[in-house]
């Protein structure tokens, strides 16, 4: 979005600018919204977010979506819950590093139907952008509940977005109710990305004969009409209702948004640097936003570990030990296990948890380089149990030694080369 037009949107909505959590930074913002229920926008939306966490960025998922949240069971962590901080909430994050926030992960019973009125959901939207900790984000992705009710007024009134992204399928109704978003996002001045065509075609699985079950669709030659980019076509695909049914939507590898994911990497960061290499700094926040004047600092550590020691070899440990801690003290522990050593993957995958310290016994040369171009810092030379080893850096009288692996079996596989 061009400063103009950031200042006209600025001029027509008084409460454009709701204050993020100041521990984050999110560079850009984008909104999937759809005309009707039913065409698979959060299928849509994680797909994108998946494809540009696979391209190397950071990304989140704020389901806006109220009263159908489906975001969480896509990506597996129905069963998680946030942890709450002095700072904020810290949000649930996927196996593979997505972090989401949504209202069913706040909930005792999932199943429970949430039966609210149109501000108390727009507020609740709200929240999730103030009073979560999403720490440093490439990408956010908000799953928009369809149509053009309150909370999608609100988003659009309160929240910095960079543009939209338009999810229909290819009915001649449902291109009708389209052109209501459509002309919502223009009326305030919201950038349209494009138009996404969802259950365009199945494939026989017996000839491979393509099937239109609605018809030819009308959506391309629409966008043309209108003027908006048309980002591809999503055929009924039963790998990726596999996929979803089971919280693994981050496994999907397909090229039916080539287009969309085109779109968003052109899309300019706020207040982007010259380098398009972001290091995950050490969040922090005026505690002040709590009532107190001391400085709240969020740190997340990483220690790799074979069962409960140290790992010796970054590339071979079984797991890591992740901690968040707050102005050095823990507040929350997670594992998370090793996929295995494939050349630049855990350093990348580190990353992409928010991690901001990486100790272990040793480390090879090329990942010790991955970490230092991401501005994360990394701690060799360790030995001992891991609860012994979190307590000596919190007690900053941990030291690195520099231990680097070198000529020996492992050489190429401490996950760097």
């Amino acid at each position: 979005m061009s400063d103009s037009h950031r200042a006209a949107a600025h001029s027509k909505n008084p409460d454009f600018d709701l204050e993020n959590n100041p521990n984050n930074t999110i560079r850009r913002v984008i909104a999937v919204v759809s005309g009707k229920g039913g065409v698979g926008k959060s299928m849509v939306t994680s797909l994108l977010a998946t494809a540009m966490q696979h391209s190397g960025s950071k990304v989140g998922v704020l389901d806006a979506d109220i009263t159908g949240p489906s975001i969480p069971k896509l990506f597996g962590v129905q069963d998680q819950r946030p942890v709450p901080t002095e700072a904020g909430l810290l949000p649930v994050v996927s196996k593979q590093g997505m972090q989401v926030m949504s209202i069913n992960v706040l909930l005792d019973d999932a199943e429970s139907p949430v039966v609210w009125r149109g501000p108390i959901l727009a507020n609740t939207v709200k929240q999730f952008w103030t009073d979560v900790i999403w720490g440093d984000l490439d990408f956010m992705f908000l799953d928009m509940p369809p149509g053009t009710g309150d909370v999608p007024l609100t988003v659009f009134q309160s929240i910095p977005l960079d543009g939209i992204v338009i999810v229909t399928s290819p009915q001649d109704l449902v291109s009708m109710i389209v052109k209501k978003a459509v002309n919502m996002a223009k009326k305030m001045d919201i950038p349209i990305i494009g138009i996404v065509e969802n259950m365009s075609h199945v494939i026989c699985p017996d000839c491979g004969e393509m099937i239109k079950i609605f018809g030819d669709s009308v959506t391309e030659a629409l966008a043309l009409e209108w003027g908006i980019p048309f980002l591809g076509s999503l055929p009924i695909d039963p790998r990726l209702t596999e996929l979803s049914d089971k919280g693994q939507i981050e496994s999907a590898a397909i090229d039916y948004l080539d287009q969309a994911i085109i779109a968003m990497k052109k899309i300019p960061a706020k207040g982007e640097p010259e380098t398009d290499t972001i290091a995950p700094a050490e969040e922090t926040a005026p505690a002040s936003a709590q009532g107190s004047t001391q400085e709240v600092t969020v740190k997340k550590i990483a220690i790799a570990a074979e069962g409960h020691y140290v790992c010796e070899h970054f590339g071979h440990c079984e797991g890591f030990n992740i901690y968040t801690t707050q102005n050095g003290a823990i507040i929350a522990q997670d594992f998370l296990a090793n996929p295995g050593h494939k050349p630049g993957l855990l350093p990348n995958l580190l990353n992409d948890q928010g991690v901001h310290v990486v100790i272990a016994g040793g480390m090879g040369a090329g990942a010790i380089d991955i970490f230092n171009e991401k501005g994360i810092d990394v701690i060799t030379g360790a030995r001992g149990m891991v609860e012994q080893t979190i307590a000596t850096y919190l007690d900053g009288k941990l030291l690195s030694t520099g231990s680097v692996c070198h000529d020996h079996q492992h050489a190429g596989d401490c996950g760097g080369h």
